[in-house]
């Protein structure tokens, strides 16, 4: 599986670099600044991206930026970002329904075996969310939007369905039957207006129906 890299930290690059290699992946360049990334991604054309949001020379958004317009010269192309992304880029991400996507927060990553199966996650077309983002996320809905009708432990779903967790994960996580878990997905599908589908990306739509929503 092929990776490109963009950080700008060398330190970080290079345990980047020590890490995906020594699981198998193949980095097939890493990059410290947005112009590099973008010239990167569109020679490898890589099955996985793991962007810094923040590159030189803007130090702002460059990283981002440059993703997305690979994006869309690539369709599909996997992303996974290291810095929070606010709602407008990553319903923009979402929403062409193609390539998977991730936001970790590279100062909670502290479990190397879910960073590594996040990534395999992704470059396979899934979604792999850090808690805390789908937490800014869901925090920021309105109360008369869709959401409002989850209850609980249906929104405590939602966010782990969002990390790219499986039903039978989340049974697991909560000590409860993997059916159980199945009636709560059938539940927030329909609330959100997902109706019954062969579709794969369900789940990615119904991240999608909260990042959609209007913000506070």
């Amino acid at each position: 599986m092929r990776v490109v890299i963009a950080e700008d930290l060398a330190l970080l690059r290079d345990g980047l670099i020590r890490l995906l290699t020594a699981h198998g992946f193949e980095v097939v360049e890493a990059v410290d600044n947005g112009p590099m990334l973008l010239s990167a991604l569109l020679a490898h054309r890589p099955d996985v991206a793991v962007v810094d949001v923040r590159l030189p020379p803007a130090f702002t958004d460059e990283g981002l930026r440059v993703a997305l317009e690979a994006r869309r010269r690539l369709p599909g192309l996997p992303l996974i970002l290291s810095q929070y992304v606010e709602q407008l880029y990553a319903r923009e991400l979402l929403s062409d329904r193609s390539g998977g996507v991730g936001y970790l927060l590279k100062d909670r990553v502290g479990d190397v075996e879910q960073f590594v199966e996040a990534v395999r996650r992704v470059a396979g077309g899934g979604t792999a969310m850090d808690a805390e983002v789908i937490s800014q996320l869901l925090t920021r809905r309105r109360r008369d939007e869709p959401l409002a009708g989850l209850t609980g432990r249906e929104r405590e779903v939602l966010a782990l369905m969002a990390e790219g967790m499986s039903n039978l994960a989340i049974a697991a996580r909560f000590q409860v039957t993997d059916k159980a878990i199945g009636k709560h997905t059938a539940n927030i599908f329909a609330k959100l207006g997902l109706p019954p589908s062969d579709d794969h990306n369900r789940r990615v739509m119904a991240v999608l129906a909260y990042l959609e929503a209007e913000p506070t």
